[in-house]
């Protein structure tokens, strides 16, 4: 089948994905008229909403008014992943009059172990759209918002200036993003519910509720960008951010219905290793801050990027640290992989996972120890070679990899090349049946 016909073919399938979600809407619209038919024997609540909420209200801390309140509140939801996730289908299924689920990323398949509004029908569509189309068919009495877009400084004021949200959650688990919506949320007078997961750990809390700290209060200089791991690079384990995901709903049905025990001023951590959860006081609202504080100077949001040194995502940015003639591509390795040296810096958890054959791995941590540079010395002298081909993930760590032993061995006469784009490179252009993680 050539080219020309399956993009024909993706086209079509678009197209008719993008009808039926329309005919689903204009259903839920009919299926919403229908069902706003009140009950003649409650005066707040219609005959399915009492059947539908009736084991949450019948929870002391909710109650009738409690439903009532989460009927009339409205909640945004930064990020449509691991964390945005669950935390979205237990606000639907409680009841939150309005949702609104902001993210600009498409499903990939990597997504999929954690994400689980997405499926595997929905890879390639974005993430917002497919939250909707899973939330709607939970609950077509309450109103889904999906926004595509990148939330920044004046995407996030344009919102919070035409909406007044009663609960922010944070999803979005980037250093730059958390500042953002924790400036936001204190310039906009929001409480924010936050989230984060790593491997096995996670933890929890609320921000700037009942005169408790703010983000900023605890961390008023980001930390240094080389410190902080994204899931992408340090991996994590799917049920983690899912236990998160639930926990951020839970706190944000507790604010919405004004019940006790909101963790503000607390901090939870999870450590799903052991499956052990413990909780830590925070210091209090900081005088000194410098958004909340007595004399605040971040009056209006600003470049968080910038402020960050870090980009609003956990995507790779590219580096370039070599000279044009130290790099090959992937198809020129394609062609000295079976008698050449080649050295792949990537961590051995990764290399296991897949690897090129009759590569040789050295990961890149080891590298900038003796013992690394002994190791490559000594495969240096076993193959015999004069040439040394450096490959990673994605091309990065292969050129901080040969720099540093073009200097060690500056005195040699090795020739050392770099694979531009590292193996995700290589998938796309030599083989795709190498996987793209």
């Amino acid at each position: 089948m050539c080219e020309e016909t399956i993009a024909t073919l993706i086209k079509d399938i678009k197209s008719l994905k993008e009808q039926i979600r329309e005919k689903e809407q204009l259903l839920a619209a009919h299926l919403k008229v229908q069902s706003n038919v009140p009950c003649k024997y409650s005066e707040a609540l219609q005959t399915n909403e009492i059947a539908r909420y009736s084991r949450q209200m019948l929870v002391d801390e909710v109650g009738l008014a409690g439903q009532i309140s989460l009927k009339a509140s409205k909640v945004l939801i930064v990020g449509a992943g691991g964390l945005g996730c669950p935390a979205a289908v237990y606000l639907a299924g409680a009841g939150v009059g309005q949702i609104t689920i902001v993210d600009y990323d498409e499903v990939e398949l990597s997504n999929l172990h954690r994400q689980i509004l997405h499926s595997e029908d929905d890879v390639g569509a974005s993430k917002v759209h497919s939250a909707y189309d899973k939330l709607h068919s939970l609950n077509r009495s309450i109103q889904i918002i999906p926004l595509k877009m990148h939330v920044n400084s004046a995407s996030i004021s344009q919102l919070m200036s035409d909406n007044s949200y009663d609960v922010v959650i944070d999803g979005s688990d980037n250093v730059a993003t958390r500042y953002l919506l924790n400036d936001a949320c204190v310039l906009n007078k929001m409480p924010l519910v936050s989230g984060s997961a790593l491997q096995t750990e996670a933890q929890l809390t609320v921000y700037n509720y009942n005169n408790g700290p703010c983000y900023r209060c605890l961390f008023p200089v980001p930390p240094p960008p080389d410190t902080v791991k994204s899931c992408g690079d340090g991996g994590v384990l799917g049920p983690v951010p899912g236990v998160i995901g639930c926990l951020q709903a839970l706190e944000t049905i507790k604010i919405l219905t004004k019940s006790d025990g909101v963790l503000a001023g607390r901090f939870l951590l999870f450590d799903g290793s052991t499956s052990r959860f413990r909780t830590a006081t925070l210091r209090p609202r900081s005088p000194e801050c410098a958004v909340c504080g007595h004399h605040p100077t971040v009056k209006e949001l600003q470049d968080y990027e910038q402020f960050c040194g870090a980009g609003a995502h956990d995507k790779v940015v590219s580096i370039d640290i070599l000279r044009s003639v130290d790099h090959i591509n992937p198809q020129q390795l394609e062609k000295v992989l079976e008698d050449s040296l080649v050295v792949d810096v990537r961590d051995q958890a990764q290399y296991r996972m897949c690897h090129l054959p009759k590569t040789v791995n050295i990961p890149y941590g080891e590298i900038l120890k003796a013992e690394g540079a002994k190791k490559f010395s000594d495969c240096l002298e076993a193959a015999g070679k004069r040439e040394v081909y450096f490959l990673c993930r994605r091309g990065n760590d292969s050129q901080r990899a040969l720099d540093h032993l073009k200097q060690v061995f500056s005195g040699s006469n090795v020739n050392f090349f770099n694979v531009k784009g590292g193996l995700e490179a290589y998938s796309h252009n030599v083989d795709a049946d190498f996987p793209i993680y």
